[in-house]
């Protein structure tokens, strides 16, 4: 390979590993039948005069395997919370105990799975983006080192490592999709 060109491979595969972060983040926020504290991660509550995500403003907890309760710390901002779970699109209907929300998961219906399916996919397409977009970015670099009197053998070597890790990723993408699916299928 080229003695003055040397491509951030590790700076491409930290921002191919932001992709797979974020999209095991929008995964977590899926429901899948089974309550989990991560499925609020994306609410937003309006407090104090900003958005400020759910367990900034609570304790959230999940004490059975179809419940998530939260512990709202200031009881002026209850009806706020409330507001922002029923707004979110989870699906769920908050019950009011004091400060305490009361999250009841129900069984989802195949209908609703099939949405859900269709929604990770859509997540899993977005990673792949991102991961492409990456991709374009690593074989600009090589293109402008080529420009600049790289030969065409370093070129291919670059661009073929640029690939095979691109391929790594979108296979993880894949296969974390797979897994997903599955879950959101499971009865």
């Amino acid at each position: 390979m080229s003695e003055d060109f040397e491509l951030d491979t590790a700076d491409l595969s930290r921002r191919m590993d932001g992709a797979m972060a974020n999209l095991r983040t929008e995964f977590a926020s899926l429901r899948t039948g089974r309550a989990s504290a991560s499925m609020l991660e994306p609410v937003q509550v309006d407090a104090y005069g900003q958005m400020t995500p759910i367990n900034q403003v609570g304790t959230v907890n999940v004490p059975e395997p179809r419940m998530v309760t939260i512990n709202v710390w200031d009881k002026g901002l209850v009806g706020k919370v409330e507001k922002a779970i029923r707004n979110s699109g989870l699906g769920i209907n908050p019950q009011l105990n004091g400060t305490i929300i009361m999250l009841p998961i129900p069984e989802l219906n195949e209908e609703r799975r099939r949405e859900l399916g269709k929604v990770a996919a859509q997540y899993a397409e977005h990673a792949r983006v991102s991961i492409r977009n990456v991709r374009r970015d690593g074989m600009e670099q090589i293109k402008k080192a080529k420009a600049d009197g790289m030969s065409e053998d370093d070129q291919k070597l670059w661009e073929s490592e640029v690939q095979d890790m691109t391929d790594t990723f979108i296979k993880k993408v894949d296969d974390a999709l797979e897994t997903k699916q599955a879950e959101i299928m499971q009865v």
